[in-house]
């Protein structure tokens, strides 16, 4: 190894003048975009120009959004880091993206688009109530602003390693650059410096990847060193829940946890709500997919080569760093330290990671409490502006509380295991609630309620259970023995020494998480893998909630709109007979539904035929489905219902506003396939 290696000299190199220019680069050019837009858009203050882009964003910017918004600055440092603790187990999570990813475009996001709706918490209330919608609303707010908080600890940790910058300062200066360009560019500035720091991500990736096969002798070299020290083990098929990484947690246990954040997630279905039809939000979420996939496996990589850059000198038993998520931010000052600019770029992409998931989250957060606490609670604005500016204000407000809450995770551990309990105990309850209503007709306000809660205490119940009794899985051990001790004013005489008690260390780590703790006979439960909580919180809510309405007086399918329950059969398998599919409709009137479609469908073409001489304008009718109100006509909506609407009289919305409908507007968009609800 070269001599100016940390291991060697006992020293971490530092940022260089050209590495501060290119880190300086990348906040200026992000909060450029948010002044771009901001000055852009300065006519067109609405809350749906802020939130939603105005629903007319394209394919990239928002399939770049969708990549990079939960594979931030915790994937770069600790996705590496846990390979180099534990083995490649973890590679299995792109598998699950399959399924995640896949279920979210075909099934999620089309059932969301086609309700009009802003926040997804909405649907809560039409399909149950507005106590159910609020509970929803405030387990997603402590989600994303403890996300948010993990987002701006992890990079300024990573910088406070490798360039001394003060670890509290730069927490304070990155949330107050992504708060500035969120608050003043909303949607379109969050899409576009996503895309723009989805390429400085995946440029950092390729630099230090590349520069560390070329140190190390070539990929064959460090696949062969990695899989002598245990660190390739890709046949872990064990259906112990204990088990922490196993195929099957990996496959099924994180496909449910990113199922929920790409499929209810508000910040992912927000992003793919700006697209301007149904097909290209679905289109937005497959095109995201392979880079996804690429990113993960590149970071999983990074630390296949981190581990045998370090196999014989560990920086944490060395004493370089005092944490396993600083070992990236190490590794890269070790390996690019000498080409000036390269380090630069690595720390810009584990900003730029962090930057595009908190502009992301801040938008979230501003749609969800604006529409599910504000409007949902009765307060109304007298105009639109001023609708606006109380968005931006929430921006800004969470913005400094996430900065805050960064105090807090910096005392949680490793973050990246960390990030996944805190997310696991909260996704569970809020994928189980609207599966639950999107796909159990019998369910129940009072079930839904009920079986939130009870998943909620169950899991926090188990993630507090084994923090407080701290119930760890031991990592692969490790060597120092290739470790200059000498550079860190250790005398040679008690290197060997050294070593012994390192290994002594690792030894007794192990016996002592064998062994059983004072939880006793709930030590099993503690030890469950963290990868299988969000789908456990669900299967609760599914149980517990059906429990609770079949008690309390179940729902009659046949009453619900159809709109509300999603046909997932016909989905999943739509080459069964149609006898087989309307029987698993279990009453719900799809048929009906399809039907009166189809007679929509026809009378809006029959309408366009005479826009010319016939007062037509779109409006979203019951819940925000598209009915087309020409002067004095009577017209089927999308479900066969049949709504009179003449010229210049109000039509009030399900949720209580009241827009005024003139006679002689243009019909926009009517007839395309994304806006008639089809099933």
């Amino acid at each position: 190894m070269a001599a100016d290696y940390s291991i060697n000299t006992g020293e971490v190199r530092t940022f260089g003048t050209v590495d501060y220019v290119l880190f300086v680069l990348t906040l200026l050019v992000s909060a450029g975009i948010g002044v771009f837009y901001a000055v852009w858009d300065r006519r067109n203050n609405t809350p749906q120009e802020f939130l939603l882009g105005g629903q007319k964003m394209q394919v990239v910017p928002v399939a770049m959004s969708l990549m990079v918004t939960f594979v931030s600055s915790l994937t770069l440092l600790g996705y590496p880091a846990e390979m180099y603790n534990y083995n490649t187990m973890f590679w299995w999570l792109v598998v699950s993206f399959l399924l995640s990813v896949g279920g979210a475009a075909f099934i999620f996001i089309p059932f969301f688009y086609r309700l009009g709706i802003t926040s997804t918490f909405e649907y809560l209330e039409m399909r149950f109530s507005k106590p159910v919608r609020v509970i929803g609303s405030v387990m997603m707010i402590i989600q994303t602003l403890l996300y948010m908080a993990f987002l701006l600890y992890a990079p300024s940790l990573a910088l406070n390693a490798v360039t001394g910058i003060n670890l509290w300062g730069c927490v304070a200066g990155m949330g107050v650059v992504v708060t500035f360009y969120t608050t003043l560019g909303g949607m379109k500035a969050v899409l576009w410096t996503d895309t723009f720091q989805a390429g400085v991500i995946v440029a950092g990736l390729l630099a230090i990847i590349i520069r560390g096969i070329t140190v190390q002798g070539g990929i064959t070299r460090i696949w062969d060193i990695a899989d002598n020290r245990s660190r390739i083990l890709f046949d872990d098929f064990s259906v112990d829940p204990k088990t922490r990484h196993s195929v099957w947690s990996m496959v099924l246990g994180a496909g449910c946890f990113w199922l929920a954040l790409y499929g209810v997630n508000q910040a992912q279905v927000q992003r793919c709500l700006s697209c301007p039809s149904v097909s290209k939000a679905k289109l937005a979420m497959l095109v995201s997919l392979p880079g996804l996939m690429v990113i993960v496996s590149l970071s999983c990589l990074l630390g296949v080569i981190m581990f045998v850059f370090y196999s014989d000198c560990d920086p944490i038993k060395f004493g370089l760093i005092s944490k396993f998520d600083q070992l990236v931010p190490l590794y890269v000052m070790d390996t690019l330290g000498s080409l000036d600019g390269l380090p630069g770029i690595f720390v810009s992409a584990v900003v730029s990671g962090s930057l595009s998931s908190l502009s992301s989250g801040l938008n979230a957060l501003s749609a969800v409490t604006f529409r599910d606490i504000l409007e949902g609670s009765g307060w109304k604005s007298s105009s639109e502006f001023k609708s606006t500016v109380v968005s931006k204000l929430l921006v800004a407000g969470y913005g400094l509380g996430a900065v805050g809450l960064a105090w807090v995770v910096s005392q949680l551990g490793g973050i990246l295991q960390a990030l996944y309990v805190v997310f696991g105990i909260l996704n569970g309850p809020v994928l189980g609630v609207f599966t639950l209503g999107m796909f159990f007709p019998w369910a129940n306000a009072w079930g839904a309620v009920v079986g939130e809660i009870v998943s909620l205490a169950v899991l926090l119940w188990i993630g507090l259970g084994a923090l407080l009794n701290q119930v760890t899985t031991p990592m692969n051990p490790t060597s120092t023995v290739a470790c200059n001790w000498t550079a860190m004013g250790v005398s040679t005489t008690t290197v060997s020494s050294l070593n012994a008690t390192a290994i002594l260390a690792v030894n007794t780590t192990v016996a002592g998480d064998i062994a059983e703790s004072e939880a006793g006979m709930l030590e099993p439960l503690y030890r469950m893998s963290y990868m299988w909580y969000t789908g456990l919180g669900m299967i609760i809510v599914w149980g517990v909630g059906l429990l609770v309405s079949f008690i309390t007086g179940a729902t009659d399918p046949s009453s619900l709109d159809p709109r509300l329950i999603c046909p997932l059969v016909s989905k999943l398998l739509p080459c069964l007979p149609l006898s087989c599919r309307e029987r698993c409709y279990c009453g719900v009137p799809h048929k009906q539904a399809k039907a009166g479609s189809e007679t929509g469908l026809s009378t809006l073409k029959s309408i366009t035929s005479n826009e010319e001489t016939q007062g037509i304008q779109d409006l979203p009718h019951s819940n925000g489905h598209v009915v087309s109100q020409s002067a004095n006509h009577d017209l089927s909506n999308c479900y066969g219902h049949v709504v009179s609407q003449p010229a210049n009289h109000d039509l009030s919305y399900n949720d209580g506003h009241v827009a005024s409908q003139p006679a002689n507007h243009n019909l926009s968009h009517l007839i395309e396939s994304e806006i008639v609800v089809r099933l």
